[in-house]
């Protein structure tokens, strides 16, 4: 199975930009929209993909080994499109971001 760019995965990006966008207007609930990746906060005043900093759909699983998981929200995590793109498919590297503690 491919990666798709299908409307509806163009529509599954715009709703989880929109639901980051949502969660980031409140201090409450903003820490639901910083990047996985890093624990920063992204930049939703710019398009999706625009800058380093903005908003990027990212894939728990990587697309390229789980591509049943593509269009599956449970997989999707917010970050920066600087972040994801030096993730690649890989894991998320420990420099990307704080550890957390093992007693956390």
């Amino acid at each position: 199975m491919a990666r798709t760019n299908t409307r509806l995965d163009h529509d599954l990006r715009d709703e989880f930009f929109d639901e980051g966008k949502r969660l980031d207007a409140e201090p409450e609930t903003r820490p639901a929209s910083v990047c996985w990746l890093c624990d920063g906060r992204i930049d939703y005043n710019v398009g999706a993909g625009t800058a380093p900093d903005s908003h990027h759909l990212d894939h728990y699983f990587p697309v390229s080994t789980h591509p049943e998981l593509q269009q599956d929200p449970d997989n999707f995590r917010h970050s920066h499109m600087l972040c994801n793109q030096q993730r690649g498919n890989g894991s998320p590297a420990p420099e990307l971001g704080d550890m957390v503690p093992d007693w956390w």
